[in-house]
């Protein structure tokens, strides 16, 4: 069945951007207004900010520019994504881009005049204006890096420029690409982009999962060398940038707004790609064993343990589970989640155009918004869970800091949202003591939770790293290169535990992140910090809560090793991130007891 077109779907399903602005009309006229109140700013307080007394007025100033800006990209983001064929919605979105180069050229200044103090006067300002101290922290840290402020003028206004690489490949992914059908068991099944990764790659049926992933293949593939070159673009302005600012390498120029060392980077990704293999390896041999196949294949990798025990899940229903299981959180938490279902803060319907995958969008004080691609299974109230965790996250962050601390570093972003998922996985545990479903439970952290952040994300990091060391080499990328290192990565990690399919390589087409620089490391990172915290809120209940939400509250406040520690983590040494393997090998060890267990009694 083809999916059907946005003005077809229920609309109680879809979001409601009416918090942001009632209609077009008035994004439009919101946007003329921000125009005027940046040039206005400009003419105000350019060439003034050498007296440090103007300072603290101009970023409060400042601040809410950013909060305007903050609403207007959402609108026209999130209005898109729903429905990229929407020319209406396309048209909008592209206005907002080309302003935002005006906008964002017209606000360099800001940071350029405060970095052309010298040191002790930074330092006056920064102990003058308190409010914005960690802000000036940081940007006292960017001091060695900045340019002359024209050339920042200039930068800025290109952004829609830098941009085109990830709008063109979002654009031939969602608009271009037609999947068409395929034959299964003698019949003929349309497919998708989100029909695929929603449905079909987790098919029990191996002749149509695996039918789907050859069609699916074949077909990305006609799109290589567009894809790659596209990639090639950001990846090349990324190495002009890092020069242009005196990095040494592509991949520390991307690290530095982390705030995290290139140790920590490499150990993240060594460490997994050597110690957790095995433990991935032996849970796809049971995947095998469990599901009777032949030969185990790279596209056989997400199905389900025991397919018996997928029942179909509603929305309502996904409430229910996702209230029970974040419960813990409190009051004030649970209001942040049912409020997303109540106020229509969540996309949850299949329509044409709209994006694949799932995110959650956290406009300043305002409310979250949600995209998911609802399919009725159990993985999608993980995924729900985890967006969920974002929502809180940034609500509770907006509460208590200031626009400019409100982000924390992307290496810390991903421990709320995979902390929601482990909380479901506790929850799910403590519900029954029978061994199917205590095996189909531990399958489903596993396959949802563990998979996706600390295998999917892991490879396409370990994968990206070796790219950025071509790039750093002056190499560009093209398809057959890119296609090699995919596989190498791949292989490496499953050895002789799976065949790597033709057309396993291409994964690399499939996601977004790489053009958002060094983020997919970034999930193995988050879920080690969740994996410790929620074994601590078992053990220790409401006060191991309350620890964490304040370290929720603290948002970009403090850099990701002392949001940790907040946590009682120590991310100095590679102890929590060995211990969240060892956790991940002792699931696999129960769902292998289980199975036997299950076996016997048949």
């Amino acid at each position: 069945m083809s999916l059907p077109k946005r003005n077809e779907v229920p609309t109680e399903l879809t979001w409601d951007l009416s918090p942001l602005y009632a209609n077009n009309e008035e994004f439009y006229v919101q946007l003329e207004k921000a125009m005027q109140t940046v040039r206005e700013f400009n003419q105000q307080y350019e060439k003034t900010l050498n007296d440090i007394d103007r300072i603290e007025p101009a970023l409060d100033a400042y601040a809410d520019i950013k909060k305007e800006i903050d609403y207007l990209s959402s609108y026209a983001s999130l209005l898109f994504s729903v429905d990229q064929t929407d020319e209406v919605a396309g048209k909008l979105y592209n206005k907002f881009a080309n302003s935002y180069g005006i906008i964002a050229s017209l606000l360099t200044f800001v940071e350029s005049e405060i970095l052309a103090l010298d040191t002790s006067r930074l330092e006056q300002v920064k102990n003058n204006a308190q409010k914005y101290k960690r802000y000036l922290e940081k940007l006292i840290e960017q001091k060695p890096y900045q340019l002359h402020p024209e050339v920042e003028k200039t930068l800025a206004s290109f952004s829609p420029v830098f941009n085109a690489p990830y709008n063109l490949y979002d654009t031939t992914k969602m608009q271009d690409i037609d999947f068409g059908t395929f034959e299964a068991n003698g019949r003929t099944l349309p497919m998708s982009y989100v029909s695929f990764e929603g449905e079909l790659e987790v098919d029990s049926d191996p002749e149509i999962r695996r039918n789907a992933f050859r069609q699916f293949s074949d077909t990305l593939k006609r799109y290589e060398n567009t894809t790659a070159k596209t990639y090639d673009m950001v990846l090349q302005q990324e190495k002009i940038e890092s020069k242009l600012r005196g990095y040494d390498s592509v991949i520390d120029f991307l690290l530095h707004p982390q705030e995290v060392s290139r140790e920590l980077y490499n150990r993240q990704i060594d460490i997994i790609m050597t110690e957790l293999a095995p433990h991935m390896r032996r849970y796809a041999k049971l995947l095998q064993k469990t599901n009777g196949l032949e030969e185990m294949r790279f596209e056989d990798l997400k199905i389900s343990l025991d397919d018996t025990y997928e029942p179909d899940i509603t929305v309502e229903e996904s409430r229910d589970y996702i209230n029970k299981a974040l419960s813990i959180m409190g009051e004030d938490y649970m209001q942040i989640v049912n409020d997303a279902y109540d106020k229509r803060q969540i996309d949850f319907v299949q329509n044409k155009g709209k994006s694949t995958g799932a995110f959650c969008a956290s406009p300043y004080q305002v409310n979250p918004f949600i995209l998911i691609s609802w399919t009725s299974k159990m993985t999608e109230v993980f995924v729900l869970a985890h967006e969920l965790g974002h929502a809180g996250h940034f609500h509770l962050a907006h509460q208590n800091q200031n626009i400019f601390d409100e982000s924390c570093s992307l290496y810390f972003v991903e421990a709320p949202s995979t902390m929601n998922e482990m909380l479901m996985a506790n929850h799910l545990l403590s519900v029954s003591d029978d061994p199917k479903f205590k095996r189909w439970v531990i399958a489903s952290i596993i396959s949802r939770t563990y998979y996706h952040n600390f295998v999917t994300h892991l490879l396409e990091a370990a994968y990206q790293r070796e790219v950025y060391l071509l790039i750093d080499q002056g190499e560009s990328m093209t398809a057959d290169v890119l296609n090699h290192i995919k596989r190498q990565v791949i292989t490496d990690f499953w050895g002789d535990a799976v065949e790597i399919t033709p057309g396993a390589e291409l994964t690399w087409m499939r996601q977004p992140h790489y053009y958002m620089g060094l983020y997919p490391y970034t999930y193995s990172a988050g879920l080690t910090i969740s994996t410790i915290m929620s074994q601590r809120i078992l053990k220790e209940g409401k006060p191991a809560v309350e620890a964490w939400k304040e370290v929720l509250k603290t948002g970009g406040a403090l850099p990701p090793a002392e949001l940790a520690k907040k946590a009682e983590i120590d991310l100095t040494t590679d102890k929590a991130l060995k211990e969240t393997i060892a956790y991940i090998g002792s699931l696999v060890d129960e769902l292998e007891k289980l199975s036997l267990e299950i076996e016997k009694n048949q």
